[in-house]
């Protein structure tokens, strides 16, 4: 299989009222439990990573990676730059073969963001790669993650259209209640700002923070506008929780072992956000 744009899996997703989700892979063992279970579920999927992602392998790295890894699936799948903190590293990953990639600059002045915004769409576009932005801040919940800001902004609907038409993004992420990490209690999502934003701008919408979000309040985004969810704090605790199991009962000592059996944890995790998105039998 080919890596797609993201936008293509979008379109569809508005289309059909669904949304795509979006996983955190942070290694081979993570793309291909993921491409595994999206093929099984038939289901498109995106493949993200970021700056929380690169100390363990630089971009080109993770993308030859997952590339090569991809060779053994056949389904829609993108391969997405996840909060990218600078143009060097959008840059980077451009050349690296990303069909998508995402600068976030949403904690910096209004202008700055859109006007790097505007240059990354500029580069990326005639390369055939989507283009994310952020307008409005979507913050943490604990300090363990490395996305997002220390606080959030909520995304005035009138500045996201604005933001829209100045910066040519395809997808735009929302700030609406949502946060990144692991919530303490449960979120309360503005849909009333969301229907309101929703109506002000004409890409999909993307919901960051996905992980521990009701079911009710994920179809009711969907059906607002979201085509995207990203979900990283419940596959990554999926993996730790595993791991520290099998060591404090004694079993698979041997690292590549306890990471087999944690891929299992991992892929009960893809397969349940698959179908709460909807996007199973998508693709």
């Amino acid at each position: 299989m080919k890596f797609l744009p993201m936008s293509e899996l979008l379109s569809d997703a508005v289309s059909r009222g669904y949304a795509v989700p979006s996983f955190c892979a942070w290694n081979a063992e993570a793309m291909d439990c993921a491409l595994r279970v999206a093929t099984e579920c038939r289901a498109p999927v995106i493949l993200m990573n970021g700056p929380g992602e690169f100390p363990l392998l630089p971009p080109a790295a993770v993308a030859a990676t997952a590339i090569a890894v991809s060779a053994r699936y056949s389904v829609r799948a993108a391969l997405h730059l996840d909060h990218g903190d600078s143009i060097e590293q959008v840059e980077a990953c451009l050349s690296a073969g990303y069909t998508s990639v995402m600068l976030d600059f949403s904690a910096r002045p209004y202008a700055e963001n859109a006007a790097a915004l505007r240059q990354v769409a500029r580069r990326a576009h005639p390369l055939g790669v989507t283009v994310e932005g952020e307008i409005g801040r979507v913050g943490k919940v604990d300090d363990a993650t490395t996305e997002g800001s220390s606080g959030s902004t909520l995304t005035v609907p009138a500045e996201a259209a604005r933001y829209v038409a100045e910066t040519g993004v395809d997808a735009l992420a929302v700030s609406i209640g949502n946060a990144h990490g692991q919530y303490t209690r449960l979120p309360r999502l503005d849909f009333d700002r969301l229907a309101e934003i929703h109506k002000a701008v004409r890409v999909p919408l993307v919901l960051h923070g996905g992980s521990g979000t009701p079911e009710a309040d994920i179809k009711r985004a969907i059906s607002l506008g979201v085509a995207k969810i990203n979900v990283a704090t419940e596959l990554i605790a999926s993996v730790r929780e595993s791991l520290k199991g099998q060591w404090r009962d004694g079993r698979n000592p041997w690292l590549p072992l306890a990471q087999a059996e944690a891929m299992q944890a991992m892929e009960a995790v893809l397969r349940k956000w698959i179908a709460l998105t909807g996007a199973a039998r998508r693709s």
